[in-house]
């Protein structure tokens, strides 16, 4: 898939995928101030850029279906599992970014995508399963992130509603037009060329999401202290109140919102890709890591602990919706706003990856085609030219019609999320950065080491698998009830 024989005009024309290329090899310029060791330009990231990129992608929608969770598996088991998927996270993903320079992790050559990483240390199948599995997984954030924007609306309107209409007015909202509004939005931000230009993006979404955090942490604070009492169990929600069988499953799916909540180990790569060095970019990359997932923990224990102390077993699948829709609703409505603000940003920084690789396979596959290849320059008033694709508007514009109408036909919010969850996490944020680090260093098979890597790698296989029927079978409990493009309650 390289493409080093390419002339230079090729390598302009496709300049604009400088982040997501998949191996896109470029002459290097040794002693320019200008340029890195592979021939791009100087990258600008640093430590506290890479926290803003993370910080957006992981405290997103998924941190709103924490109480829930919480609720399925009491005050001991919910808090325990969440520390457990922190630790798991921070250290594979420690892993993964020792893994950006093949061979030498200061001097070899760059992977610039997570793919590449894959190719360079595995090779072999294992690349085309990796990519199934991640662009899948991408494809399916971007139907999720549809549906927790679309629910946020709904519920700044229902909210809005109530206040003015009284209580008893039920309030009847269709989700759809907030969905198509969503999806009219990221066509739009979707024809950002590249990572690198979407940093301001990334840190207003960061903003956002501690905005509305904080405001779930202090309504959850704020119910507490009316009511007086602490609810919830040690073990979650009761038999009786739901069956056994609901009760395992639930618990099954828990654990797949859980993973979902810290799921950005796809973007690892691309996200290391924009850090400038020195220090060796892995050296940025982990203190990055450990400073976004400690704060990301706190803020999720602090959410899923006190929205499960609010309403115990009837924690809601999303916390903002929880609080009545009534008062404060000005604070609610605050709180939704932060919530679609966030995912406008959230939702660019995991599809750019899938954007960018399509683009790349399309240009290598007709590199004559004009229409893919040749960009056509749009100037813009107190700004640098628009570089216009065709190519990229029709493609990236499909993509998001796509998404949307997928959401609109599967609005399951906590179902999506818990399934997205399973299917990511084991294999993106464990296996394949366990399998690259013991290629990367060289570790003998059945050593200490490799033997601990590999009982982490199953164990986390058997969750993946718990997490994925639990969430199959909320999903197939959902679709009984459900009737695409009606009115909600």
């Amino acid at each position: 898939m390289k493409m080093g024989d390419n002339t230079s005009s090729k390598n302009n024309q496709l300049s604009h995928h400088q982040v997501f290329d998949v191996s896109l090899d470029v002459l290097p310029q040794p002693g320019s101030e200008c340029y890195d060791d592979d021939g791009r330009l100087k990258r600008t990231g640093t430590m506290w850029t890479a926290s803003s990129h993370i910080i957006t992608a992981v405290i997103g929608s998924g941190v709103l279906s924490l109480a829930w969770a919480t609720a399925q598996l009491g005050w001991i088991a919910g808090p325990a599992v969440m520390i457990l998927f922190s630790f798991v996270t921070y250290y594979t993903s420690s892993l993964l970014s020792v893994c950006y320079r093949s061979g030498d992790s200061i001097t070899g050559k760059r992977n610039y995508t997570y793919m590449d990483a894959v190719r360079s240390n595995l090779g072999g199948a294992k690349v085309k399963i990796c990519g199934l599995v991640q662009y899948l997984n991408l494809f399916g954030v971007a139907i999720g992130y549809t549906i927790a924007a679309s629910i946020s609306m709904m519920a700044i309107n229902r909210s809005n509603c109530f206040h003015k209409n009284g209580h008893e007015n039920p309030c009847r909202i269709n989700g759809n037009p907030y969905m198509i509004a969503f999806g009219a939005l990221e066509i739009f931000f979707s024809q950002i060329p590249d990572f690198d230009q979407l940093w301001w993006l990334s840190i207003v979404a960061a903003v956002m999401s501690f905005t509305y955090s904080t405001i779930g942490l202090g309504l959850g604070i704020a119910k507490v202290a009316e009511s007086g009492k602490i609810m919830g169990s040690v073990t979650g929600v009761s038999v009786g109140s739901i069956t056994q069988t609901q009760k395992i499953w639930r618990s099954f799916q828990s654990l797949g919102d859980m993973a979902f909540a810290y799921s950005y180990s796809i973007i690892l790569i691309e996200i290391q890709d924009t850090v400038r060095s020195p220090p060796a970019e892995y050296k940025t990359m982990k203190k990055a890591t450990l400073i976004s997932v400690a704060v990301t923990t706190l803020f999720y224990m602090l959410c899923g602990c006190m929205g499960y102390a609010a309403f115990g077993d009837l924690s809601p699948g999303n916390l903002l919706t929880g609080f009545g829709f009534y008062n404060p609703f000005w604070l609610v409505d605050i709180a939704n706003a932060a919530i679609v603000i966030h995912l406008v940003g959230a939702y660019q920084v995991y599809c750019q990856p899938l954007f960018a690789f399509i683009e790349k396979k399309a240009a290598k596959r007709f590199p004559d085609s004009e229409f893919i290849t040749k960009d056509i320059k749009i100037s813009i008033p107190f700004s640098r030219p628009y570089n216009l694709n065709r190519f990229r508007l029709v493609w990236r514009t499909l993509f998001v019609i796509i998404t949307t109408v997928i959401s609109m036909i599967l609005p399951f919010f906590n179902g999506v999320v818990g399934l997205l969850g399973a299917l990511g996490f084991w294999p993106l944020t464990v296996y394949f950065p366990v399998e690259m680090y013991i290629v990367q260093k060289k570790l003998p098979k059945w050593s200490t080491k490799w033997l601990c890597l590999q009982i982490l790698s199953v164990a986390c296989l058997i969750i993946s698998i718990a997490a994925a029927a639990g969430s199959v079978a909320g999903i197939i409990d959902d679709l009984k009830s459900f009737k695409p493009f009606t009115t909600s309650e």
